[in-house]
């Protein structure tokens, strides 16, 4: 059942209706991609410890198989900053051996399996249990990381074995040897983050990035600045990426399963973020367990063709989008125009400093702390469950020694933080009052203060286990405030064995109390549950009221059965009768 998705090949439903009017569309938008993401992947390649080269050939083999399984048109699939941070995170061991690419190469694997597992078991929707908040604050202290951990190629202060450094360690490095810097690096890492700024301020369509590595190649190659220290990304293979099988280390899978798992979630909802973020906008339906399926596919794609773990990049796919892409073929044609580059204009990257894609990848650090989301989570309250998960998982990122523990750490606590919030029974208090131009009112209460002969009681919402000790002592602090109690339930979708004990224990304390419970706005749903546990079981037919399809029929009859517990046509003048014989209105 589940592997009939493997067989859906979204493409070529594409294929079979495309214009072909559209193609030059599509080639322009890959042009233009292609233009931001060859220093934007290489600087990514850097973040996670690797030679800028295998940015390359992820973002080629990651580009074509992503759009071709994917369910968006315009996501484009290859290396990101967090995958490449994560990555850098599960490899610190690892990278000084001499089977460290093999190892980083079984990683993609095992992110890809795991991304399309998700898509096969059909968990899209299970994504949601990592909040906006947990992402911010993981983005935000990603910021950090990237900033603080390219501080050291900035300044081309030379580190010995810095990917088995904590980022701590590597600045208090960086602080302590600043006298070592090599002002020539600096000055052509600063040339490029002012041409990025510059250029984004200009116009934003411009290739900053490009650009800002550009005019450094050209001072390298006039003034010799490689023989005066500058260190230069240096020889890049003119081929394309090499088939080569995985080789499959069950000791690396045993110690790294959680780590790749890690990836795997982060990369998934960073690409469901940037295909839908697009989708409101082109007005596509994206089917999450489909992108799954392609962007697990993509990273097993790319296992074989030496890359590392990548996901859907929100930078690459707005610019697609931006610069006209119709159709997936953009992100098909992306990744063979990138290949073409690598084949013919290989040689030419040999001269780009080091320093320049530390530049880059400083910029995109700012980039990544979203000061305006940050103050929209503050701003629901400091000690709320968002802002506490956010900055939670900001510092866990920033100071654990490894990301995984960072991302799980804000998963945990924000499902803890909400069942904190969701264990408080949802209840409103009423008290019915007279008000001249309306016959009847009802009067919202916090707190019942004295006592009074009716009061009315809504419960709302899925009643559970986790609310029943607070609905319990909720209630029970009502018991000897009223003679009369009108329990409404209209609103309530569902109720467990716990949460009804609560209820029972209520209407046994009111009768025990002397005074009477009427239950009303029952459904159909409702009232069988009721029934079949026995709760009804003790309470007057009377005092018993099925939801009506008009909205306020059942308060009428609530508010005649209170008037009869009250014996209002008898000996009882007080003003709640007065009030009960008045015509209702609510």
């Amino acid at each position: 059942m589940y592997l009939a998705n493997i067989n859906r090949i979204p493409s070529i439903e594409g294929i079979k209706n495309y214009k072909i009017e559209n193609l030059h569309k599509d080639f322009m938008a890959a042009l233009t991609g292609v233009v931001v993401a060859i220093p934007q992947c290489m600087a990514y390649a850097l973040i996670a410890g690797l030679n800028p080269v295998y940015g390359l050939y992820t973002a080629i083999v990651s580009a074509i198989f992503g759009a071709t399984f994917g369910s968006s048109k315009h996501l484009i699939t290859g290396p990101t900053n967090s995958s490449a941070l994560l990555v850098a995170s599960v490899m610190k061991n690892y990278m000084g051996l001499d089977n460290a690419y093999q190892m980083v190469f079984l990683l993609t694997f095992l992110v890809g399996a795991f991304k399309m597992l998700f898509g096969i078991l059909k968990l899209g929707r299970l994504i949601s249990y990592v909040s906006h908040s947990v992402i911010i604050g993981f983005t935000t202290g990603a910021g950090c990381l990237i900033a603080l951990g390219q501080l050291s190629t900035l300044l081309s202060i030379p580190i010995k074995n810095s990917a088995q450094m904590a980022t701590t360690e590597k600045l208090y490095y960086v602080l302590t040897h600043l006298q070592q810097t090599n002002v020539y690096a600096l000055g052509m890492g600063l040339i490029t983050i002012i041409v990025i700024i510059a250029c984004k301020k200009i116009n934003k369509s411009l290739p900053g990035a490009l650009i800002g590595i550009i005019i450094p190649i050209i001072f390298i190659i006039i003034f010799s600045l490689d023989k005066l220290g500058v260190q230069l990304t240096g020889n890049i293979p003119t081929s394309l990426p090499p088939f080569k099988m995985v080789n499959f280390d069950f000791s690396f899978i045993q110690n790294n399963i959680s780590g790749a798992l890690s990836i795997a979630i982060i990369g998934c909802v960073e690409a469901i973020s940037s295909a839908k973020s697009i989708a409101t906008l082109s007005r596509q339906k994206i089917d999450p367990n489909q992108e799954f399926i392609g962007q697990g596919i993509a990273n097993i794609a790319s296992s074989f063709f030496q890359g590392f773990p990548g996901s859907g990049s929100f930078t690459r796919t707005a610019l697609n989008y931006h610069s006209g892409a119709v159709s997936r073929l953009s992100g098909v044609l992306q990744g063979g125009i990138m290949a073409v580059v690598l084949l013919f204009f290989a040689p030419f990257a040999k001269y780009i400093p080091t320093a320049c894609l530390a530049g880059v990848m400083m910029v995109t650090a700012y980039n990544l702390v979203n000061k305006d989301e940050i103050k929209k989570v503050v701003s629901l309250g400091k000690l709320k469950s968002d802002s506490l998960a956010m900055w939670v998982t900001c510092f866990a990122t920033i100071l654990l020694p490894n990301l995984s523990y960072a991302i799980y750490t804000g998963i945990v606590l924000t499902i803890m933080l909400h069942l904190k919030d969701t264990n408080k029974a949802p209840i409103r208090i009423f008290v019915p009052l007279e008000a001249e131009g309306v016959k009847i009112v009802e009067k919202e209460v916090e707190v019942v203060e004295d006592n009074v002969e009716i009061l009315i009681v809504e419960l709302e919402g899925n009643l559970y286990f986790g609310m029943a000790d607070n609905l319990e002592q909720k209630l029970d602090s009502l018991v000897n405030k009223s003679k009369v109690f009108i329990l409404r339930m209209k609103h309530v979708r569902n109720i467990d064995v716990t949460a009804l004990n609560a209820l029972k224990v209520f209407t046994r304390s009111v009768k025990e109390a002397d005074g009477e419970v009427i239950i009303c706005g029952l459904t159909s749903n409702l009232n069988s549950i009721l029934v079949s546990s026995n709760f009804d079981f003790g309470i007057d037919s009377n005092n018993k009221f099925m939801s009506e399809k008009e909205t306020f029929a059942f308060s009428s009859k609530d508010m005649e059965r209170a008037r009869a517990v009250l014996k209002c046509d008898t000996d009882n003048k007080s003003k709640s009768c007065d009030i009960l014989a008045s015509s209702f209105q609510f």
